[in-house]
């Protein structure tokens, strides 16, 4: 059996030895990346969204759970007619759901492995679906933790059925890497 001491002068990059309490995304450290194939899988249109936020918790027992919220409109393509194209009611529809949301309800850590398994429910367009995906530990501090990770959405259980001449072909890929630090 194997003993786990934090030493003061050498901090930990375990996550399970971070601390309990409140921890608040970083925004000008995180991002949340979209891709997805078009041009009937000749393209792949690549977009960021550039307005973050999010809170998290972990109890003293060592549960987790927290919510990162995007802002829909914050959508940037670097084309200006696809990122006006992707905030209309075909995809985003920002007017009526300004905002997308993925509740935790559940971070385990796999401290071996440096990952952590994630689940919860992703909120976009009025729709919540459960999702889950393992992250991997960028980085771990006494006060700061990254993750990165990446899941496959349909967009189609989402509502976005838009396909013009059947020109959108499989899944969307999220990227994300958010960065928390302990408040």
């Amino acid at each position: 059996m194997t003993s786990h001491t934090m030493n003061p002068a050498q901090p930990s990059t375990r996550l399970s030895d971070l601390s309990a309490g409140t921890w608040v995304l970083d925004p000008t450290k995180s991002s949340v990346e979209i891709k997805h194939k078009s041009m009937w899988g000749l393209a792949t249109i690549r977009a960021a969204f550039t307005k973050l936020s999010g809170e998290g918790e972990i109890g003293p027992d060592g549960s987790v759970h927290g919510t990162l919220t995007i802002e829909a409109a914050s959508i940037l393509s670097k084309q200006a007619k696809l990122d006006t194209h992707l905030r209309s009611a075909d995809f985003f529809n920002v007017q009526r759901h300004p905002t997308f949301t993925f509740t935790a309800t559940g971070v385990v850590a796999d401290d071996d492995a440096g990952t952590a398994k994630v689940t919860g429910h992703l909120t976009v367009l009025g729709t919540t679906r459960p999702l889950s995906f393992t992250a991997r530990v960028a980085t771990v501090g006494p006060d700061d933790v990254t993750l990165r990770g990446e899941v496959a959405v349909d967009r189609n259980d989402f509502g976005m059925g838009w396909n013009k001449a059947g020109m959108i072909k499989g899944l969307t890929t999220v990227t994300l890497t958010t960065r928390f630090t302990h408040r």
